[in-house]
């Protein structure tokens, strides 16, 4: 299988959290994020292939996924989501970059056939998206680096079948709390040391205020 090299990037809290409590928008903490960390945002979406974010995040942040802080083309917004279930109102179905919606052969054929006339929909497994298929099919169609911005099931779905390659981490400087609030990376989770994903840090530096990890992530053969 081909793939497209694959970032994982995301502002976390200091306790790790994505966002103030769980179905409440990540913007809602990234209106703390000062003009230096959101212009390092967006020089990476300016130098990758394709940016995709899960369903959830298109219902619950609406994000427009395109580089508006920096120079640069705007990268191809890619969304899986087995049951097709996008707003047809949603930011990336509008006309500011090419978009990729992801989905299945059980998903309603209406919506499918709605969101046709707006984007291109590429079908990758039967029930669930397949996500190996669905990388092998974008490094087909030219993406060859890939950035991902949540959520946190797509973030553990794509580690677990080891198809994440470095995580970039802007940290957001307080403490949410809460057991419930989404972290970077949700799912079942490893239940063994001898499962657990490792990684290196590559680079540590400081943009505006906000501490910047980037971290190699290293599967074993």
């Amino acid at each position: 299988m081909n793939r497209p090299y694959t970032i994982i990037v995301s502002e976390v809290t200091i306790d790790g959290k994505l966002t103030l409590k769980r179905g409440v928008s990540s913007k809602e903490i990234m209106k703390f994020m000062d003009e230096e960390a959101i212009r390092y945002l967006h020089q990476l979406r300016a130098k990758v292939d394709g940016i995709m974010v899960g369903a959830e995040t298109v219902r619950t942040d609406n994000p427009f996924l395109t580089v508006r802080y920096a120079e640069g083309n705007n990268p191809t917004r890619i969304v899986p989501t087995s049951r097709a279930d996008i707003p047809l109102d949603a930011n990336i179905l509008q006309k500011h970059a090419p978009t990729i919606i992801v989905t299945t052969e059980s998903a309603p054929e209406e919506k499918v056939k709605q969101l046709e006339e707006k984007v291109e929909v590429l079908k990758c497994g039967d029930n669930e998206v397949d996500l190996v298929r669905m990388m092998d099919e974008l490094y087909k169609k030219g993406i060859k680096k890939l950035m991902v911005e949540g959520g946190a099931t797509l973030n553990w779905k794509l580690i677990k079948l080891g198809l994440v390659d470095e995580i970039r981490l802007i940290h957001m400087p307080f403490i949410v709390g809460g057991k419930d609030t989404p972290t970077l990376v949700d799912g079942e989770g490893f239940q063994s040391l001898d499962e657990v994903v490792k990684a290196k840090l590559r680079a540590h530096f400081v943009r505006g205020s906000h501490l910047i990890t980037e971290w190699e992530i290293k599967f074993d053969d």
